[in-house]
């Protein structure tokens, strides 16, 4: 299943190779972008199915995702499982506490919070789904926004992990591919040391 799932990501333009820059400062001759995958409905749907039918046993009541590209998983999956599916997004700085600012101001991570009139009900068996795990910093903060409101997280799904099963989210995980990208300090990078153009991503 694995290589049937690179396959159809290779197939869609979603797994680069080359020499890139990644958000975290670090060099990979390995990218994964997400939204090649996204723009194609079909295979979407197909990858989202999967995430669906692991978690289907556990009477999910409600998915849950980060933005941006979990907005489109959150809701494929709910829709195959048929039940509501919502985002969290970053708050806007205009609504933070001074406080909040502070410390988004000294590089602390501003957090992702439920607006837009979304609730979630005391205990609610929520699934939380992302697109491409690198860290796990944007799903634990959906599994403490989710805990916040008073729901009960039940499993988290994603399509990528990046980090070969390292992140443990105490709680029922299933990706769809499991890679181990190599990522090199720039210091360090081989690819660097052949003279490969680098791709800021």
């Amino acid at each position: 299943m694995s290589q049937e799932t690179e396959s159809l990501l290779r197939q869609v333009g979603a797994i680069l190779d080359g020499h890139f820059l990644l958000a975290s400062g670090r060099h990979s001759p390995l990218y994964v972008e997400k939204f090649r995958l996204l723009e194609q409905p079909p295979q979407t749907e197909e990858l989202c199915r999967r995430i669906a039918d692991h978690f289907r046993p556990q009477s999910v009541q409600l998915v849950a995702a980060p933005t941006t590209g979990g907005i489109i998983l959150s809701y494929e999956v709910a829709r195959q499982l048929g039940v509501r599916g919502i985002f969290a997004e970053k708050e806007p700085a205009l609504s933070r506490s001074p406080e909040r600012s502070e410390g988004a101001a000294k590089g602390e991570g501003e957090g992702f919070r439920l607006r837009r009139g979304f609730r979630v009900a005391p205990g609610e068996r929520t699934l939380v789904v992302d697109d491409v795990l690198t860290t796990g910093g944007s799903i634990r903060e959906v599994i403490e926004a989710v805990r916040a409101a008073g729901g009960q997280p039940i499993g988290v799904g994603v399509l990528v992990d990046r980090t070969s099963g390292r992140t443990d989210f105490g709680l029922p995980f299933f990706s769809c591919l499991t890679l181990d990208f190599p990522a090199y300090d720039p210091a360090d990078c081989p690819l660097c040391a052949r003279q490969v153009s680098l791709t800021v991503t």
